[in-house]
């Protein structure tokens, strides 16, 4: 060994040096320690300096996991050499890794394509991390992209490399949460959920399991990761993972194995350890991808091995404890049987058969633990299939109730007990429950009255059965006696049981009855500090003087404290599943544990309490439960008036909506009518283009600064003047008639004068009348004339104001042609006009109605809305005014709370049990509760 490391050290030839690292690894396996000692220095240089030789890189790698790796064949381990081994590789590793670009140099190795050289770096690196977890993943933590680097191996084509990468990501993610995030965050979830497709699922081999193993390494305890496994919809990829057929049989063991880690997986996002948001958000996402229902079909199938069934059972439980919606579906799940019988009555038959395997029953019992936690609906069932009015006469069907009394019955132990937790969790924080219990009887033997379940539970304690069963049935009735004076009144009402209760705690007995005393101890405590006084003969404070004097205050303290001290108390403590080891250690229930924490102090306030201050905390009690009386009447007259409030609001916020649609409704109708108006003003003015369009062209409408209206009146001036113009001759040719018939008759009287002389002086006096006619006619002529000159005149400025106007047209006939055409134009535009004008007018007052019938409904809705303001300032004065009464309460209970503490007597305060109306009060009445 020492001329092979001297020859890697001084040949200068390459071959020489690939040779005698071969050697040295052939030889690492037998001479492990000689090898490590004398040539790790030397390897490690080969790994510095011959980067480019893959050969020789992969031989010194090769022998550096030989010399470090404890996997060794076993038929070359001795057995008295196994831990002198260990401390082999890990001294090696130790050393290795002191220089911490060793490690640095390997990850680079890694990142090399070639086989030979990344298969072994992986294999050595894995090695590290198995004896050096913690210092290698702080290195390669602060190493630059050293995670990253790592996550590269899983996209390998070869799947001797991809599947070593698993393996070696394994070892790094141990109990680190950095890297564990690194690595989710480098797409891990993805590709091994690929990896476990491809190797089909729960049908894989080896590699599926590691990857689930993995997997199970990147999410327990990380509630970052889970999350990221949550929003990433990884949970609805989990769903093909569970289906299974009708033929159940012979399962390989690498499936049992695979299946039993898939549903460790989804108990993991599930755990009651987890914060309760994240574990929520994680059963809705269950239910709602169909990956609960798959399980339930894994619970009801046959030929499921019995180990895959108790694991089913499990997760199935924390899928569905404390979320209402994967309760109730559980509910309604129903077994393939004929009848159909409910998964939850199948379930609980297992439980109470003593023939099934105890993990098997304590499975179930948790189930049944899981269904009832935080379900006051399916408590309230459990407790209804006991009560009288709805137990099945017929007996066709058993239902869960009837199963859990068979039990808490049987000559079995462990059935007793199971049955006695589960009956206990059905009454879990339940009062109301507790008082219907009371009224279940029970049928002893044919002949003989029926007994109450309360007066049955107390026979069975008296009779001395076993430990088991005494303490199932202690639990119980602690569990049922608890917060509920009724059934502490009834339990009193039995003269025999507070003497069994005394004896028992008085006597000496072995360790084994010690943990039974401690039970008797507690529910004679609950017995006093719940009474309420109602039986004369065990009041609280005869039951007090009775343990003074029967046991003693300390003796009885003393008795109380064995719960507590017991070691089996303090397993069933730590988590809510139960898992005991064996039948024998079957003894405390974990919400049980909940319930000593919280009574063992007040009940040994409670013994050491004398009569007065008994009195004076009734009384203090009484003024509370007043005082609670009245704060709950006004909660719920406050609770009533918010409502009335929220629904005031909702109309006034509706009110507003329609009042901002109406108002948006006149707008919109207000802007149609403008764009109504504009349009008709863009009509007048294109209308007023067409009028001097025409005009540009030699029509009529508009010239000389004289309008259309004022040419069509000009034109009827000029056919009246034509018309009197006409007249007016007329006249004058009758006129010029009469004339002429004068001058005519003038002539003959001429003619005649000297003839009739006779007659001359007769007609001087006509002659004369005729003269003056004569003259009268003449100027009646002269004026006429006049006015017929003027008549022309004017008639003469019209045709040449015609002819102005029409300067085109060579003649008048032409230009009343034109005239006429435009004309029968303009009347059959302004006919259109008028039309358009009449139809916009009458849209125009159509929606004038509607903006008046909208300011209208707006004005109703203002009215309303005032009157509504007016009732909501109403609703804040009254509900000031209950704040005012309450804050006087508050002072008197105050005083009162202030008198017990100096008397030295505790007062507890309500905020747990008022933490159900916090929500709906005020600051005002928050700060009451605290107080």
């Amino acid at each position: 060994i020492q001329k092979l490391c001297d020859r890697v050290a001084s040949s200068t030839l390459l071959d020489d040096r690939r040779d005698a690292v071969r050697a040295l690894k052939s030889l690492s396996k037998k001479y492990r320690l000689e090898v490590g000692i004398q040539a790790m220095e030397h390897l490690i240089h080969v790994l510095q300096t011959d980067r480019s030789d893959s050969e020789i890189i992969g031989y010194a790698l090769d022998t550096l996991y030989n010399v470090i790796s404890n996997d060794l064949e076993e038929e070359e381990q001795e057995e008295n050499s196994a831990k002198q081994v260990d401390d082999l590789g890990s001294q090696f590793t130790e050393i290795f890794i002191k220089q911490q670009e060793n490690v640095t140099l390997l990850l680079t190795l890694v990142e090399e394509f070639d086989f030979h050289v990344r298969w072994p770096g992986v294999k050595l690196l894995t090695s590290l991390l198995k004896q050096q977890g913690p210092q290698v993943q702080q290195i390669i933590l602060v190493s630059p992209m050293g995670v990253s680097r790592l996550m590269d191996l899983l996209a390998d084509s070869r799947e001797v490399i991809r599947n070593d990468g698993v393996l070696l990501l394994q070892q790094l993610t141990k109990s680190n949460a950095a890297i564990q995030k690194i690595v989710a965050f480098e797409n891990a979830f993805e590709r091994l959920l690929d990896i476990i497709t491809e190797e089909g699922n729960s049908d894989g081999g080896i590699v599926v399991e590691d990857c689930l193993l993995l997997l199970q390494n990147l999410l327990k305890n990380n509630n970052s990761n889970q999350n990221f496994f949550k929003e990433g919809s990884y949970i609805q990829r989990m769903k093909p993972w569970f289906e299974v057929g009708d033929d159940n049989c012979g399962w390989s063991a690498q499936k049992v194995t695979n299946l039993h880690l898939m549903l460790q997986l989804v108990r993991v996002l599930v755990s009651p350890t987890n914060p309760p948001g994240a574990t929520s958000s994680c059963q809705k996402a269950m239910f709602h991808c169909g990956l609960l229902q798959q399980l339930c079909t894994i619970l009801m199938a046959t030929g499921v091995p019995a180990d895959i069934l108790t694991e089913t059972i499990n997760t199935v439980s924390e899928v569905i404890r404390g979320c209402q919606t994967n309760q109730d579906y559980f509910a309604s799940v129903n077994a393939p049987s004929n009848p159909p019988r409910p998964a939850i009555v199948v379930l609980l038959m297992s439980m109470v058969n003593e023939r099934q395997p105890f993990v098997l029953r304590c499975a179930v019992l948790y189930c049944f633990q899981c269904f009832l936690y935080k379900n006051q609906k399916g408590q309230g069932e459990i407790v209804s299939t006991l009560l009288p009015s709805t137990i099945d006469a017929t007996g066709n069907s058993v239902s869960a109730g009837q199963l859990l009394c068979g039990g808490l019955f049987s000559t079995d132990s462990l059935s007793n007990w199971c049955a006695a937790v589960a009956l206990a969790h059905a009454l879990q924080e339940n009062a109301t429950l507790k008082e219907q219990l009371l009224r279940v009887q029970l049928a002893t033997s044919i002949g003989n009255p029926p007994v109450s379940l309360l007066q049955q539970c107390t026979n069975i304690l008296s009779q001395g059965s076993k430990v088991q069963t005494r303490v199932g049935l202690l639990m119980l009735l602690c569990t049922w006696l608890s917060n509920c004076s009724i059934a502490v009144t009834h339990f009193l009402h039995n003269p025999a049981n507070v003497p069994f209760l005394t004896g028992q705690i008085a006597e000496n007995l072995g360790e084994e009855e010690q943990l039974v005393q401690g039970l008797c101890a507690l529910l004679l405590g609950i017995s006093i500090y719940y009474n309420d006084n109602s039986l004369e003969n065990y009041r609280k404070e005869k039951l007090k003087q009775l343990i003074e004097k029967r046991i003693g205050r300390e003796n009885f303290i003393e008795k109380l404290g064995f719960i507590s001290k017991h070691e089996l108390y303090s397993r069933a403590a730590q988590k809510p599943q139960p898992s005991f080891s064996s039948p024998d250690h079957m003894m405390f229930d974990h919400e049980f544990t909940k319930l000593v924490k919280e009574l063992e102090g007040v009940i040994s306030k409670a013994i050491y309490k004398s009569s007065e201050e008994d009195k004076k905390e009734e009384e203090v009690k009484k003024t509370l439960e007043q005082h609670d009386n009245i704060v709950t009447h006004y909660k719920k007259v406050i609770r009533e008036q918010d409502q009335e409030l929220e629904e005031l609001k909702q109309r006034v916020n509706t009110l507003t909506s329609q009042n901002e649609q109406l108002q948006a409704t006149v707008a919109q109708q207000v802007s149609q009518i403008q764009q109504h108006k504009d349009q008709y003003n863009l009509l007048k003015v294109q209308l007023g283009k067409d009028t001097q369009h025409h005009n540009s062209h030699g029509d009529t409408f508009q010239m000389n600064g004289i309008q259309t209206e004022e040419v069509s009146k000009l034109k009827e001036e000029l056919e009246e003047w034509k018309k009197k113009h006409e007249l007016l001759q007329g006249q004058l040719k009758e006129k010029d008639s009469v004339i002429e018939k004068l001058n005519s008759s003038q002539l003959e009287m001429g003619t005649t004068e000297q003839s009739s002389q006779t007659s001359k002086f007769g007609g001087l006096e006509h002659n004369n009348e005729l003269q003056k006619e004569l003259e009268m006619l003449k100027s009646q002529i002269q004026l006429q004339s006049a006015e017929i000159s003027k008549l022309q005149m004017e008639n003469q400025k019209l045709q040449v104001m015609n002819t102005a106007a029409d300067p085109m047209l060579g003649d008048s006939g032409a230009t009343a042609a034109t005239s006429s055409e435009l004309e029968g134009r303009l009347e059959q535009e302004i006919k259109e006009l008028k039309s358009e004008v009449k139809a916009l007018s009458e849209e125009k007052e159509s929606l004038k109605q509607n903006l008046d019938s909208s300011s209208s409904t707006v004005a109703i809705l203002q009215d309303e809305k005032s009157k509504l303001q007016r009732e909501v300032a109403e609703s804040k004065k009254e509900q000031d005014d209950l704040l005012v009464l309450l804050a006087d309460q508050d002072q008197k209970i105050s005083a009162l709370k202030i008198k017990l503490k100096d008397l030295g007597v505790p007062v507890e305060d309500e905020d747990d049990t008022e933490s159900g109306d916090q929500g709906d009060e005020d600051e005002d009445g928050d700060e009451e509760e605290q107080d």
